[in-house]
């Protein structure tokens, strides 16, 4: 097999402390490491100098999906069993697939309470994976229910509660569906925002709803094994032609995030060009990739073994990606959701 394909050489050690359990009060204050995929040379910034790096006519590519609140917590009727649900993706009118724990409490037909009754789910079928179908019941607006009672799903390696909801969130979240952030956006303001488009800076937007299967470990050996999960993604006609100008005027295409990477990559044809449209993919990006859309990448820093640090190590090549994994944490850099982010040059 060769030595990239293991899921061994996707390795790194991390010290649990270096771990970022809490937003940092001001986002663009998160420190940067700028990363040549050229000559793996390694610089450090704090974010908001990112403008630094950005030149007029390049394009910033920023994926517009808003997380819902989706962890609910419920009571079992009849018994007053606690339930956890995680909302993972709507089916159809009031029908999600969840994640429910304990499972074994919840077989087809019980019905459990949240917030004393304001919202009560049956549950209806256990599909693929030990998921349950829950059809759900309320009166008013769902999204505005979800709001109340719901709590971000934070990642299983963040222990902290939030304690302001829109720090798990994007300062320009727009499309209700996401189960997890796009981390990367976490570190824009407005105002820098604001100065990135007064130097003459394109942004476009896209939009992919993050699955939880983004966190799914890899759990083969030959990652070519790897089974992707899909997520659903819209690119307008607007975004497309602006990306497309960016390419034929001699701008660069910047991803914020692997997210707008991976949906960039799912609509751009072998020639470079972005096609609009909608759908779900299940793109995975590793080693040997092409890349046909994207030329440099603001990205955090990713879980060992995981997907997305393939998709980094595709992008910069694995030996560079490492090595900068190591100073990060030689450097004390906080890693993964609300840690510090990463330039790919």
């Amino acid at each position: 097999m060769n030595d990239e394909m293991n899921l061994h050489d996707y390795y790194y050690d991390l010290p649990q402390e270096l771990i970022a359990q809490d937003p940092l009060e001001d986002r663009s204050s998160s420190r940067l490491m700028v990363l040549d995929k050229d000559t793996g040379a390694v610089e450090h910034h704090v974010f908001k100098e990112i403008i630094d790096y950005l030149n007029p006519n390049d394009c910033l590519v920023i994926n517009d999906t808003k997380v819902l609140p989706a962890r609910l917590y419920g009571s079992k009727m009849g018994t007053n069993a606690k339930i956890e649900v995680l909302l993972l993706k709507r089916k159809e009118g009031n029908i999600w697939e969840t994640l429910v724990k304990p499972g074994k409490k919840c077989k087809p037909g019980t019905i459990i309470s949240f917030g004393e009754g304001i919202l009560t789910g049956e549950v209806i079928d256990v599909v693929e994976e030990g998921n349950r179908l829950i059809r759900f019941d309320y009166e008013g607006i769902f999204e505005e229910i979800l709001d109340r009672l719901g709590e971000m799903p934070l990642p299983p390696y963040i222990t902290h509660r939030l304690k302001d909801k829109n720090r798990y969130q994007t300062v320009y979240a727009k499309y209700e569906g996401s189960a997890a952030a796009p981390t990367a956006g976490l570190h824009f303001t407005e105002e820098l925002l604001e100065k990135i488009k007064e130097k003459g800076i394109k942004i476009a937007h896209v939009t992919l709803h993050v699955g939880l299967g983004t966190f799914r470990p890899v759990k083969v050996e030959n990652i070519l094994e790897h089974h992707m999960h899909s997520e659903f993604y819209m690119v307008d006609e607007k975004d497309a032609a602006m990306i497309n100008e960016t390419r034929t005027s001699g701008g660069r295409v910047i991803a914020v995030g692997t997210t707008s990477t991976r949906t960039l990559e799912t609509v751009t044809d072998d020639n470079g060009v972005v096609h609009a449209g909608s759908g779900w993919t299940q793109i995975f990006i590793y080693p040997g990739y092409q890349f046909k859309a994207i030329d440099c990448l603001i990205t955090n820093f990713h879980l060992p073994e995981s997907t997305l640090l393939m998709l980094v190590s595709a992008l910069a090549g694995r030996e560079n990606v490492l090595k900068a994994y190591r100073e990060a944490v030689k450097e004390k850099y906080r890693f993964f959701s609300f840690g510090d982010a990463m330039f790919i040059k």
